[in-house]
């Protein structure tokens, strides 16, 4: 009979990836809403083959608590919460999944510059309020998005399929990326002057020592007052008290984010006091099709390293 392993899932994901994994292991799945904690992950993997997490710290101590552990897979492009170097160590792979939840992203990305620029969520809190009594030829006006500026930093998949739908809109596109792309009708800039000449600043670049708060205070600075910072990447490439401070001085005109340090957001956090920010719940793949098909190669990552089988997207190979 052939051997069933033993996987240990943080989170359930569409069915069609749950049918998979369970038609080849034995599946323990943490059902509830709150995340699991670290103690109760750690006394979970103790006798677990196949890690499936979504997000979790997977760090040298849930490791040595794992010493049958052969793979670790999520759902995700990015994997700064796993530690790469210690699962390399120990030679177990890691799969991740990109490219295929890039134009969800994109899209969303795409989704804050017009909320932002046309003050949609302003609008729809006025009329819910009851406020709205009269239409006023100057009241809440937005600004165009042809012909302005958009910078954006990180030219990778989701960085270019950006610029195509800004594209599509009018806008002048301008890039920063450590290594710069030939790309059509999109200039490459310096960081500062990319901050200095925007209209708006949309990020995304993966979270690195090198990248972590790399919009500071004194990026900041560089921008224009009337400048718009889209975030789509990870919280903590923005610094979150220098967003703050920017956001209240009036620095910046505005922010649209779908990530933030910390998540979840407390609910006294001092950026939800603020009228010039719009966030949502780091939902930038969050369509069915896109979740289906992250979770389908995440499971395709876990079977096969489980099968000691090449890994279809290894962040270490």
């Amino acid at each position: 009979m052939t051997k069933r392993f033993r996987v240990v899932m943080t989170r359930p994901v569409m069915p069609p990836a749950m049918e998979l994994i369970r038609s080849k292991c034995e599946v323990r799945v943490w059902e509830q809403d709150a995340p699991i904690d670290a103690a109760t992950l750690i006394d979970w993997v103790k006798d677990c083959d196949g890690l499936f997490c979504v997000g979790e710290r997977v760090d040298q101590a849930l490791l040595d608590a794992a010493p049958k552990l052969k793979v670790v897979s999520q759902p995700a492009v990015g994997y700064d919460n796993i530690d790469i170097a210690a699962c390399s160590k120990r030679g177990i792979p890691v799969g991740n999944t990109p490219g295929v939840l890039t134009d969800a992203t994109a899209d969303l990305a795409m989704t804050h510059i017009l909320t932002a620029a046309r003050r949609f969520c302003e609008g729809w809190n006025f009329v819910r309020s009851g406020e709205w009594k009269y239409n006023i030829p100057t009241f809440m006006l937005g600004t165009d998005v042809k012909g302005k500026a958009l910078g954006i930093v990180g030219f990778g998949q989701i960085g270019q399929a950006v610029a195509a739908r800004a594209r599509a809109f009018g806008m002048r596109i301008a890039y920063f990326d450590p290594m710069p792309k030939t790309v059509s009708d999109c200039e490459f800039m310096p960081l500062d002057k990319l901050l200095s000449e925007s209209d708006f600043i949309s990020l995304h670049v993966a979270l690195t020592p090198e990248t972590k708060h790399l919009i500071s205070k004194e990026k900041f600075a560089l921008m224009k007052s009337s400048a718009i910072l889209i975030n789509m990447a990870r919280g903590p490439i923005v610094d979150s008290a220098a967003l703050i401070e920017a956001l209240k001085t009036r620095k910046i005109a505005f922010a649209s984010l779908d990530v933030f340090d910390p998540e979840p957001i407390p609910a006294d956090h001092p950026i939800l006091t603020l009228d010039n920010v719009v966030i949502t719940s780091h939902m930038g793949s969050s369509t069915v099709e896109t979740r289906t098909a992250m979770a389908l190669i995440a499971a395709e990552n876990l079977i096969n390293g489980l099968e000691n089988k090449p890994l279809r997207f290894c962040v270490n190979p």
